[in-house]
Formats: structure tokens, sequence, C-alpha cells
């Protein structure tokens, strides 16, 4: 018996559901979207040397993986 055939059989949402999830969901993210664009300016503004910050983990977890590597050979 496939998956298909039994989502079709006994189906787990309602079509109301199904309606309602879609439509939160393209909402949300039209919401989300604009609220980022909004913010644009202010994230440049308080947020700038945040990309040193993040060089700087990513930097730190390559430095513990080469440390890992090199111990474990």
């Amino acid at each position: 018996m496939s998956y298909l055939s039994l989502l079709i059989k006994d189906p787990m949402f309602t079509d109301g559901q199904i309606t309602f999830g879609i439509i939160f969901f393209i909402v949300f993210c039209v919401i989300i979207s604009f609220m980022y664009i909004k913010d644009k300016g202010l994230h440049k503004k308080n947020y700038k040397g945040v990309k040193w910050i993040l060089l700087g983990f990513i930097g730190f977890i390559l430095l513990l993986f080469i440390i890992k590597m090199t111990l474990k050979s």
C-alpha cells in the first residue's frame, strides 16, 4: 500500500485546515518580509561589526575541526 493511498483514504487534515495553513503561511511570509524591509536601515546602523564576529566563530570552529583531525591521525 502506497503512502499516497493512505493520505487519500484517511486524510490527516481537512480541506479547511489545509486552506488555513496555506493562507497563514503566505500572510506570515509577507508580514515577515515587510518588517525586514522596514527595519533594514536600523539593522545596518546597529549591527556594523557582526560580520567580523561571524568570521571569528567560523574560524574558531574550523580551528577545532583541524585540531581534532590532526590529533585523530
